[in-house]
C-alpha cells in the first residue's frame, strides 16, 4: 500500500501495509499513481518517499513470490515492478526518498530510482541487498538502477555479494545514502531539497536531469522492453528458493 497527501505543493507517499512496509502489486499500482500524479499536475514540485515505524521498506512481499506457480506469472510481476521503478527514475521532477528506518532488497532498490536519500541515523537502522541469500538474482533493470545511485561498481560488488546489512554510518560513508539525520527532521529536509531545486527561475532542474539521466534512461527502457528476459525467471520456481524466502517471511512475522 502506498497512501499518498500533499504538503507545501510536494507529493508525499508513504509505503504501508504490513509492518515492514513490504512492497505487493497493489503497491506498485499505487507508486505508479503516484508518479503519473507528480508529473502531470503542474501544482505538484516534487515527490517524497517515506515509509512507516522502524522500515522504509523491506522490499517486494516475499509472499508475492512465493504464490508464484508459473513463469508467466512471475515474468509479470517482475516486468510491470521494474517498469514502475524505470518510470521512478525517469520522472522529470524530484523524487527523494526519506528513508526513515531499514531499506532492504527491494526498498533499496527504490530509494536508487529516487535522486536523492535521506537516511534515519538511528543505531539500529539497516541498509543493504539480501537477495543472495534467498536466492533471487536483479533484474537487468534492477541492476541498472542500483548501479547508476551507488558510487562505484566496487560497491555494488559489496552489497550484492556478500548480502550483508550495513548501519547508517557506514551507508553515508559508502556513499550508498546522501545524508543521515535524526528521523524527526528528515520530512523538512527532504521538502527543504525539493523545493530549492524547483523554486528557481525557468526550473532548470527538469533539463539537467534529463541529461543526467539520458544514457541510463535509455539503456532501462531498452531493456524493460526485451521481454524474453521476463520468461527466464525460473529460480522464482525453484523449490529451495522458495524455502528460503518462507523461512525470511516467516521471521518477519
Amino acid at each position: 500500500m502506498l497512501e499518498t497527501r500533499i504538503e507545501d505543493n510536494i507529493l508525499i507517499g508513504t509505503l504501508t501495509g504490513d509492518k515492514t512496509s513490504a512492497m505487493d502489486r497493489e503497491t506498485l499500482e499505487h507508486l505508479q499513481e503516484a508518479v503519473d500524479r507528480t508529473e502531470r499536475d503542474d501544482d505538484i514540485k516534487g515527490m517524497i518517499l517515506t515509509g512507516q515505524n522502524r522500515f522504509f521498506s523491506t522490499g517486494f512481499n516475499l509472499n508475492s513470490f512465493i504464490g508464484f506457480e508459473t513463469l508467466e506469472q512471475a515474468g509479470n510481476f517482475i516486468a510491470f515492478a521494474d517498469q514502475v521503478f524505470l518510470n521512478i527514475f525517469k520522472c522529470p521532477k524530484p523524487v527523494v526518498c526519506a528513508m526513515n528506518g531499514h531499506a532492504v532488497a527491494g526498498g533499496l532498490i527504490l530509494s536508487m530510482a529516487a535522486d536523492y536519500r535521506i537516511l534515519s541515523n538511528h543505531p539500529k537502522t539497516k541498509v543493504g541487498m539480501s537477495e543472495i541469500n534467498i536466492g533471487v538474482p536483479l533484474s537487468a533493470v534492477q541492476t541498472n538502477i542500483m548501479k547508476f545511485g551507488l558510487d562505484s561498481d566496487r560497491v555494488y560488488r559489496n552489497l550484492m555479494y556478500f548480502g550483508k546489512l550495513i548501519n547508517s554510518e557506514d551507508a553515508l560513508a559508502q556513499h550508498v545514502v546522501d545524508e543521515i539525520l535524526d528521523p524527526a527532521t528528515l520530512m523538512e529536509r527532504a521538502k527543504k531539497i525539493v523545493s530549492s531545486w524547483m523554486n528557481t527561475p525557468g526550473t532548470p532542474f527538469i533539463r539537467l536531469k534529463q541529461e543526467l539521466k539520458r544514457e541510463a534512461t535509455a539503456l532501462l527502457e531498452k531493456r524493460v522492453s526485451e521481454k524474453e528476459r521476463y520468461q527466464k525467471l525460473d529460480f522464482f520456481l525453484n523449490k529451495e528458493v522458495k524455502a528460503s524466502m518462507a523461512r525470511v517471511q516467516a521471521s518477519m512475522a
